[in-house]
């Protein structure tokens, strides 16, 4: 029996349905960003937020979903940070998922990965390979008396409606991308061609309305190709994925590839699938996978940052502070001031001055920490190390973006006073340099993932 959704989730749909179907004029950044605003809404019934949502990084997919003790694994070890699952239909080549369920996916999401559900359901007439059983259809190649391929049509509209109902079953929320997967075929069919972009228009329209964003995986050559002819030539016949997941194995991980013109979905609108089938080990645990590189929404995004109003935080460097140097970082000392508010242990204006008032808040929140306070007053590097990366343990790597990432890339410039990393809270290829640095430094494995060791370290002043 296919999952219903609740009178107040519907409710909730119907404000999300205004904001997607307008995705095909206004592009996915914008679309996407108003269906995050709206699934807000939400949080009475889930409590999972949208995904992948804005992302820019690496990911990898396989037909069956691993255990949780693997994404564990890879979470820590691998560069990935996004990957594809196989939620939905009869063509899929893993049909039993055993390790997929609703407690998985909201466990991944608040690990931080982001999730590409995939449904791999009716494919086009003319692919030689399909159907793969008995009980999976192909997309109905007949163009009806009006030639509009109401069959074809139809289909879709069942699919989709399977395909949500798969999705909110596991705790995906509206507002995420669901990935139509049609293989590769012979485009230069009229019928088989025609009749699958009938199917995936009222795919997508359907998913519009249902609350979801709609993404295709396609062939580059093949049903990436059909999809951007009809951009270019014929862009009101049918309605288009918001995205497209573009299988193109030239091992360029990037979006980029020659079968779109232009600017055809972009900025943020596109995911590549850059390596085919192989296997790989992190931590000693292998999959066979594909790689991908994913570059949607406003890509590796922060919002604005400000923990104590105007002051100023983000420093190249935070000086040891004595009563006699104090006059000359006046600015570091009110983010100094600013910290210790935050902990709870000064209680008075932040004016950057080195007060004993400051001194003394300085020195019982280092006594907390476990870091020494000396005797003499002096802020050393040990005690801003560990107060600006006091807090929770999350893996971080390529692809993460936020506030965990700033308080990161604050307390590696406090360790490494030379390594000057941009504190913009995108974990980028010169954080994970630093963090590599740091790892070196303190002879723990330099893997460029910010994990537990590294965290633990920082937060012990160590440099």
């Amino acid at each position: 029996m296919p999952a219903r959704r609740s009178p107040v989730l519907r409710a909730s749909l119907t404000t999300l349905t205004a904001a997607l179907t307008l995705a095909a004029a206004l592009g996915l950044s914008a679309a996407q960003q108003r269906a995050t605003d709206a699934s807000v809404s939400l949080t009475a019934t889930t409590a999972n937020p949208v995904t992948p949502g804005d992302f820019r990084g690496y990911g990898f997919d396989q037909c069956m979903t691993p255990s949780q003790a693997t994404m564990d694994t890879w979470l820590k070890a691998s560069p990935f940070l996004a990957v594809g699952i196989y939620i939905s239909g009869n063509s899929r080549g893993c049909r039993n998922q055993p390790n997929l369920d609703a407690t998985w996916v909201r466990t991944q999401l608040a690990n931080g990965w982001k999730l590409l559900p995939i449904s791999l359901g009716p494919q086009a007439s003319c692919n030689p390979r399909y159907p793969r059983y008995r009980d999976d259809p192909r997309i109905n190649p007949a163009p009806g008396t009006d030639g509009t391929y109401s069959a074809a049509r139809t289909q879709a509209r069942a699919e989709a409606h399977k395909t949500s109902d798969a999705a909110a079953a596991l705790g995906i929320t509206t507002g995420s991308t669901l990935w139509y997967d049609l293989e590769a075929f012979d485009i230069t069919r009229t019928a088989c061609r025609e009749s699958a972009l009938a199917f995936l228009s009222a795919y997508t329209k359907t998913l519009h309305n249902l609350g979801y964003v709609s993404g295709v995986y396609s062939s580059a050559g093949s049903g990436i190709k059909m999809l951007d002819d009809v951009r270019t030539t014929r862009p009101t016949a049918y309605a288009l994925p918001d995205q497209l997941w573009i299988a193109r194995w030239d091992n360029q991980a990037n979006t980029a590839t020659t079968y779109i013109t232009g600017t055809g979905w972009l900025p943020g609108r596109r995911v590549k699938q850059y390596q085919g089938g192989h296997n790989e080990s992190w931590g000693h645990v292998t999959i066979n996978i594909d790689r991908d590189y994913l570059d949607l929404g406003r890509g590796a995004y922060a919002a604005p940052d400000r923990p104590c109003a105007d002051v100023r935080v983000n420093f190249t460097s935070y000086p040891v502070i004595t009563a006699a140097s104090a006059s000359r970082f006046p600015l570091q000392i009110k983010a100094l001031q600013c910290y210790l508010t935050l902990a709870g242990y000064f209680h008075q204006k932040i004016d950057g001055s080195y007060t004993a008032a400051t001194v003394t808040a300085m020195q019982q929140w280092a006594t907390h920490a476990g870091i020494d306070p000396g005797t003499d007053g002096t802020t050393r590097r040990a005690t801003w190390i560990a107060l600006l990366s006091h807090g929770t343990h999350p893996v971080l790597k390529v692809g993460s973006a936020g506030n965990d990432v700033r308080r990161l890339q604050r307390s590696l410039n406090a360790a490494m006073p030379g390594a000057a990393v941009r504190t913009t809270g995108i974990y980028d290829s010169a954080t994970r340099s630093a963090v590599m640095s740091y790892q070196s430094r303190l002879a723990i494995p330099a893997t460029g993932n910010t994990t537990a060791g590294a965290w633990t370290r920082l937060m012990q002043g160590r440099n």
